[in-house]
C-alpha cells in the first residue's frame, strides 16, 4: 500500500512539473511593451490635462475626450491580450509594411521592426505584428487628425499602427490619393523611430516579392 501511495505521489509531481512548465515561465507582460508604456503615459497626460481643464496645443476639449476614449480602447485592447495590429491592403498597389524582426522570438518585446512587403487585397495574418507602413517618397495620402479632418500628405513617413487595430489602407479612385481609416493615426518620420525608412518610389516597392505572412483569402 505504502508502495503504491510513493508511485501515485511521483506520478502527481512529474505531472503538475509537465504541465506547469508553461506558467512558470518568464514571459513578458504587457506592461513591459514600450507601445503600452507610451499609450498610457500619454493617455494618463490627457486625463491629467482634462481634470485640471489644461488648455493643450492642437486640442479642444471635444478633442481631448475624443482621444482619451480612442487610447482607452487601445489600452482595454493590449490588456485583454491584443499585443499585436493588423493591416489591410486595398489600394491596388504593393505595400511596404513594418513588422517582428526575424531573430526576435515571437513573445520578446521590442522595439525594433524589419520591412516586409504585402499584396493588393492582402491582410497580415492575425497575431502577426503588423508594426507600420511605410509610403513610398512619390506617393500622397490623405491622413486623419484627431478632429477627422482629413489632410494631404506627400510620402516618405511610416503610419504607425496601434495595437488592437486593423488599418486600412485605399486609393481614392479619383484622386490617386492613399487614404487610411484610422483617425489620429501616428506618423513617423526618419529620425523619429529606430526602423529603416527608406527614400523609394512607389515603382520600386511594387517590384519587391511580396513575402508578409497573410491570411488565407
Amino acid at each position: 500500500m505504502k508502495s503504491f501511495r510513493y508511485i501515485l505521489m511521483v506520478v502527481v509531481l512529474f505531472t503538475s512539473l509537465v504541465f506547469a512548465q508553461p506558467s512558470l515561465a518568464d514571459r513578458p507582460q504587457y506592461s513591459k511593451n514600450p507601445d503600452y508604456i507610451t499609450l498610457t503615459q500619454e493617455l494618463n497626460n490627457l486625463k491629467t490635462a482634462e481634470k485640471t481643464q489644461t488648455q493643450l496645443e492642437g486640442y479642444t476639449p471635444e478633442q481631448i475626450d475624443r482621444k482619451i476614449n480612442e487610447l482607452e480602447l487601445q489600452q482595454y485592447a493590449f490588456e485583454s491580450g491584443i499585443d499585436w495590429g493588423q493591416c489591410s491592403n486595398q489600394t491596388g498597389k504593393t505595400l511596404a509594411i513594418y513588422g517582428p524582426e526575424p531573430n526576435i522570438e515571437d513573445d520578446e518585446y521590442s522595439e525594433g521592426a524589419a520591412l516586409y512587403f504585402l499584396g493588393n487585397g492582402q491582410t497580415t495574418k492575425d497575431r502577426w505584428n503588423c508594426k507600420g507602413v511605410y509610403l513610398p517618397n512619390d506617393a500622397k495620402s490623405l491622413t486623419l487628425g484627431i478632429d477627422e479632418q482629413g489632410q494631404e500628405s506627400p510620402g516618405g513617413f511610416v503610419i504607425k499602427v496601434p495595437n488592437g487595430t486593423n488599418l486600412v489602407l485605399k486609393t481614392n479612385p479619383d484622386t490617386g490619393v492613399i487614404e487610411f481609416n484610422q483617425a489620429g493615426t501616428k506618423i513617423l518620420k526618419p529620425g523619429e523611430v529606430n526602423w529603416f525608412i527608406p527614400n523609394v518610389s512607389q515603382e520600386i516597392v511594387d517590384a519587391q516579392v511580396t513575402n508578409a505572412p497573410t491570411n488565407k483569402a
